[in-house]
């Protein structure tokens, strides 16, 4: 189980410019072929990551596991999101529907933007109730208690039967994958 930015592509200043590394392609058809599942799980969707990898018989879990729950983040958020983003001016705003993130790699100065998101976004989760996470240089918004990358590796090693496990990921959004991995041991 892989993740894709900053794993299997490079991270770059728009993920929709981000495409895997060379050889990626060519090790996952390998892989592909001598395990019972590869997947990757990814904070992007499923679909989106397909296309850029378009190696079949791959499993593509979308939006940190939370791609089939019911878009039930209040758009109301949004502009309090955007609000918060504006405090730093090379931010932007991605609404995934079932969450909110917030880039800040263009910034020229990425530490005081890490430190003014994390305030001004840290209101926005705690007046929505919401849960802030972060990323490689970037800060999402979900609802408490939806599944998380972890669940998603749990979900998938007991609908496979599988005996082992192998998680490879870069970023912070990685740790509750990295988690599951000691709850499976």
């Amino acid at each position: 189980m892989l993740d894709f930015d900053g794993t299997l592509s490079e991270i770059v200043a728009r993920p929709e410019l981000a495409r895997p590394v060379d050889g990626a392609r060519e090790a996952l058809v390998a892989v592909a072929q001598r395990y019972r599942l590869v997947a990757i799980l990814t904070g992007r969707r499923s679909e989106e990551v397909a296309r850029l990898v378009d190696v079949p018989h791959l499993r593509y879990v979308g939006l940190y596991g939370m791609e089939d729950e019911a878009p039930e983040l209040v758009t109301a958020i949004v502009p309090l999101v955007e609000s918060a983003a504006a405090e730093v001016p090379e931010a932007w705003v991605e609404d995934k529907r079932v969450s909110i993130a917030v880039h800040y790699r263009q910034a020229s100065d990425l530490s005081a933007a890490r430190r003014a998101l994390a305030v001004a976004l840290q209101r926005v989760a705690t007046e929505g109730g919401l849960e802030l996470i972060e990323g490689k240089m970037v800060m999402e918004l979900i609802q408490r208690g939806r599944p998380m990358k972890g669940d998603a590796v749990e979900r998938l090693a007991g609908q496979h039967e599988l005996d082992a496990v192998l998680f490879a990921g870069d970023d912070r959004a990685d740790v509750d994958a990295f988690a599951a991995l000691d709850r499976l041991e």
